[in-house]
């Protein structure tokens, strides 16, 4: 069967239908739902878990098994307090707040402003798109862009705002902040006002108690980052690995925020998971580094062919406390470009505060240079609820078919897929499920899978086509016949018959991921 139509690059799915697909296909629940739910949590279902743990494979394969370099850790959430002092989150781990009077709500003062900016850009883009059609083949977007009185106009609206911006963060200067949302005149999403509060700062850690009693009980931190947990362990790791600079730790683990601004699904959520890895160099060399992981990392996203034209560079405005140079990796999600994973050029400044807090000398000595040094850091921190949702976004696809009928269907890359295929007993009858349970036995050893012999074929495609099946395999009486089924592909739908022996070895040959490591 042929597609008809399938939904374009510019139809943009929507959060609401990914989410709804989420929790009907088994990938993604409400927390505690049978109470109404926890606002910003969510559990990972059947699916979800699989898809989950394929994409920490792939990071972890690629960021670990494929460099001799780089070693892995699973650090504690509970840190010692003075771990937080050190690194500064007590003092300057804090979002700048604006409450509307009008609607009651809150919200990030520099999201605000950032979402103004975007507004511009997109008037850019839209006089961009315009030109393009008018001048047709002949059209030169670089000269445009740089020539064009209305789109200069614009973006030098966007460099005084971003020039005003960054000024205001780097000074803390909370009444300029609040000013730049006046002047741009900025209104409320909800109710259409201006009414605004005061911009005020506010801590995202958790903290808890740690003891058996109240009395003899001490405040300590749910770890809002992965990150401190590699460097108090980086003497430790460098020791015991017998590693010199420049080398990596890489860790996936779960962080807490206290966000209060926590939407867009899976996007933001107060309870996540980071893939970080942070790589120790030697002072001076860190800008080399830092670019050689931006392009390491840009690669490994695009390996996954979702697409070249859905990723993008965009560099800080606002440095955080700690570093030199930084750079996000954005992702077009549905609600547009955000930040999928952060490269970052940390300095020394980790280090170097751990021993002052800790009294301990967390220094390499290169014995071939006779010189002794606090190494620089460049960090790679990508979060994996944001990747798995940058995956669904883009597979995501309604179709329609030659024949009329309509089909959701999850093009994930088949190396991620929860499930790699679905062993199909064309009846439930006549030996046929005997069959596939045969084949079912042989291949559950080398691939999550599926058996389903519930409705009729055709529903049963259906089915693995939404959570995203690249294959299904179909045992029917020819079957009985010859030893052959019947592989059909998901995005193609198309079908070929093959031997039973065959199966294993056509599935490795699409499914196995040394193939895309190979190829990033």
């Amino acid at each position: 069967m042929l597609i008809f139509a399938a939904m374009s690059a510019e139809e943009k799915v929507s959060l609401k239908n990914i989410a709804s697909h989420c929790k009907e296909y088994g990938f993604i629940y409400q927390s505690s739902e049978i109470y109404d739910g926890l606002s910003a949590a969510y559990d990972y279902g059947p699916n979800g878990v699989l898809l989950k743990n394929n994409i920490k494979d792939y990071w972890w394969r690629a960021m670990v098994q494929m460099h001799d370099n780089i070693v892995g850790i699973d650090a504690s959430i509970f840190m010692h307090p003075t771990t937080w002092k050190a690194s500064g989150h007590v003092d300057v781990f804090n979002d700048p707040l604006i409450d509307n009077k009008d609607s009651k709500k809150r919200y990030r003062a520099d999201v605000l402003i950032e979402d103004q900016i975007a507004k511009i850009q997109g008037k850019i883009n839209k006089e961009t798109v315009k030109a393009a059609k008018r001048f047709g083949e002949s059209f030169d977007e670089d000269q445009f862009l740089t020539t064009n009185p209305r789109v200069l106009k614009y973006r030098e609206q966007i460099k005084t705002i971003e020039d005003r911006m960054r000024s205001a963060m780097d000074s803390g200067n909370l009444e300029e902040v609040r000013q730049l949302i006046v002047d741009l005149e900025i209104a409320d999403p909800v109710s259409g006002s201006r009414n605004w509060t005061d911009v005020r700062q506010f801590n995202l850690m958790f903290s808890t108690e740690l003891g058996s009693v109240t009395e003899g009980a001490s405040t300590i931190y749910l770890r809002p980052e992965t990150a401190q947990g590699i460097f108090v362990n980086y003497l430790n790791v460098q020791k015991t690995s017998r590693m010199k600079p420049p080398f990596g730790i890489a860790q996936i683990g779960k962080a807490f925020r206290n966000e209060i601004i926590a939407r867009q699904f899976i996007f933001r959520m107060r309870e996540f998971e980071q893939m970080e890895m942070q790589f120790f160099v030697q002072p001076g060399s860190e800008m080399e580094w830092y670019e050689h992981w931006k392009e390491k990392r840009m690669n490994w996203h695009k390996g996954l062919g979702l697409g070249e034209d859905r990723y993008r560079f965009h560099d800080h405005l606002n440095l955080a406390h700690y570093a030199n140079a930084a750079c996000d990796i954005e992702f077009n999600f549905p609600m547009g470009f955000k930040e999928l994973e952060g490269i970052h050029s940390r300095t020394d400044f980790d280090l170097s505060s751990h021993e002052e807090y800790s009294g301990k000398k967390l220094q390499y000595f290169d014995q071939q240079e006779n010189l002794s040094y606090v190494p620089y850091v460049v960090e790679t921190s990508i979060g994996l609820d944001r990747m798995f949702l940058a995956i669904l976004s883009a597979a995501y696809t309604e179709e329609k078919l030659e024949d009329g009928s309509e089909r959701s269907v999850l093009q994930i890359p088949p190396v991620l897929a929860p499930n790699k295929v679905s062993v199909l007993p064309l009846v439930n009858k006549d030996g046929l499920p005997e069959v596939a349970e045969k084949i079912v036995g042989e291949l559950k050893f080398d691939f999550d899978l599926q058996y389903d012999v519930k409705d009729a074929i055709g529903r049963r495609y259906r089915r693995q086509d939404a959570i995203g099946t690249p294959y299904c395999v179909t045992i029917d009486h020819q079957t009985l016949e010859d030893e052959t089924v019947t592989i059909r592909e998901r995005d193609s739908m198309n079908q070929e018959r093959i031997k039973i022996q065959s199966i294993s070895n056509k599935l490795q040959e699409k499914v196995d991921l040394k193939h895309l490591l190979k190829s990033v």
